[in-house]
């Protein structure tokens, strides 16, 4: 049996069906289009509106509504390609509203037609604003940092005598480079207060071969005798070519002076007399000390033999010493030496008392014989300390790096020097030195006697006493010392 299909899908299939539908698609690509669209939809509309026509009317009737439909979804797809189109294939024209201006580029190779901003100016005005800003507020606080922070000055120290090394190793405790004490040229820096402190000494430090790095400089002299105070001479005339040429404003002088406290040759250099020395640190119980530009400084230890920096430790402080008192050193004819000696052997003292006396002052000293000496500092619980050409020596300071307490004798000798109240030894009994004042060697057996009583710990006592007052004492010369040139050289009170 053969299925029996219905006239209107039998129609569906036809291609009659589908005229209509083409023409009207033709109609639109006539009255849309441009060029070749519309020839090509007035040709074909012709030939198949003719054809729908043959139609009969009642069965257009019945389709109208779906050719409608069909027509608006064609239409709908034909401008959405043609929109399609448009912008991807064909020149945009594109209206601007803001105004377009020629502008020649900054090398003058191109010109043309380029986009303005007009808020590019107020823009660039307005980042320019912020960045100084930044750069206004990090100033700012620059500027509050380095004021909270303290301020620095810078002195320079020239040693050219051994108590430069006094100054520098024991007093102000700066490092020296290279270490080794024989070195041509040696340096070093460190703060105190409010200078950095920067320190040369050495054989190769010569005149004119110094680098300067600030306008204030100490000199460190030798003035015990002629040969040296000639050395001192150039050195100053050299300084002071430095100080006219305006290359150096601010000068003191450390000066190791003589004995007999006859220190002429340096006046004309102060500037109390017309010169150009701002301060003078003169060594020994000179008349001329006044606290005001001239001060009183300590002799210190031997630092030409090489005395070390000592460091006090718990065995040094607390052991018990085999040798009541020691001396080592020269005995001159008929000095009170030669006293302290017969007394000694009178007493039957030479046993309990280390002592090795020459009849020659020696300079230099031998390893062994340097080794000797300290080590009977180290050994002692006294140390006698007789009068030489002065009363203050270097034994004194010795004594009291090693903790034993020094015997002095408090007898002020033949020359220039002071004759007050406290002197001699003025500047060590201001600091209360905690010595044993005698003014006779007749009194020593006495002192012994008491040594020989006197307890173990009654000596650790006083050892460690002794250890604390020269700490203290070279700290005290330390802070003298520096606040002394911040007052005179920078006015700083």
């Amino acid at each position: 049996m053969f299925e029996k299909k219905s006239y209107k899908s039998s129609y569906k299939n036809s291609y009659v069906f589908w005229i209509p539908y083409l023409g009207k698609l033709f109609h639109l690509l006539l009255c849309t289009g441009s060029g070749w669209y519309s020839f090509l939809g007035s040709g074909l509309l012709s030939v198949f509106t003719g054809a729908g026509w043959a139609l009969s009317s009642g069965l257009r009737m019945r389709l109208i509504r779906r050719k409608i439909a069909v027509a608006v979804v064609l239409a709908y797809v034909f401008f959405s390609l043609y929109a399609a189109y448009s912008v991807f294939f064909s020149k945009r024209v594109i209206s601007r509203v803001h105004r377009v201006v020629k502008k020649s580029s900054a090398d003058n190779t191109k010109a043309g037609e380029e986009e303005w901003n007009p808020w590019e100016e107020d823009e660039h005005a307005d980042s320019i604003t912020v960045l100084q800003k930044r750069r206004e507020a990090y100033r700012s606080y620059q500027e509050r940092v380095a004021k909270s922070r303290p301020k620095r000055y810078k002195v320079q120290i020239l040693g050219k005598a051994a108590i430069g090394l006094y100054l520098w190793e024991h007093i102000l405790e700066g490092p020296l480079n290279p270490t080794d004490k024989t070195g041509q040229w040696r340096e070093g820096e460190i703060q105190s207060g409010k200078i950095n402190f920067s320190f040369y000494t050495g054989p190769a430090v010569v005149q004119g071969h110094v680098p300067l790095d600030t306008d204030s400089v100490v000199l460190v002299l030798n003035g015990r005798e002629q040969q040296k105070i000639s050395y001192s001479i150039q050195w100053l005339q050299h300084v002071q070519a430095l100080f006219q040429a305006h290359t150096i404003s601010k000068v003191a002088v450390v000066l190791l002076g003589s004995e007999q406290c006859t220190n002429d040759w340096i006046s004309p250099y102060l500037k109390r007399q017309g010169g150009f020395v701002d301060l003078l640190f003169l060594v020994y119980d000179s008349p001329w000390v006044n606290d005001k530009d001239v001060f009183q400084w300590p002799l210190g230890v031997a630092t030409y033999r090489h005395f070390p920096v000592v460091m006090p430790n718990t065995q040094m402080v607390s052991s018990a010493r085999p040798y009541i008192c020691n001396f080592l050193g020269t005995v001159y004819k008929n000095s009170s030496r030669e006293t302290l000696m017969g007394i000694l052997k009178q007493n039957g003292l030479e046993k309990q008392c280390l002592t090795n006396a020459r009849e020659k002052w020696l300079p230099q000293e031998t390893a062994d014989t340097s080794r000797q000496y300290q080590m009977a500092l180290a050994q002692s619980d006294l140390t006698l300390c007789p009068v030489g050409v002065n009363t203050e020596c270097y034994r004194i300071y010795e004594a009291c790096a090693y903790g034993s307490v020094p015997v002095v004798e408090d007898v002020l000798t033949p020359g220039a020097c002071a004759d007050g109240r406290s002197s001699p030894l003025r500047l060590l009994k201001d600091a209360g030195a905690p010595f044993i004042f005698l003014k006779d060697w007749k009194e020593l057996p006495a002192i012994l006697e008491k040594e020989r009583v006197m307890s173990q710990a009654e000596k650790t006592e006083r050892r460690m006493r002794l250890l604390e007052w020269y700490t203290g004492f070279r700290q005290q010369m330390k802070d003298k010392f520096t606040e002394v040139l911040e007052e005179a050289f920078f006015k700083l009170s």
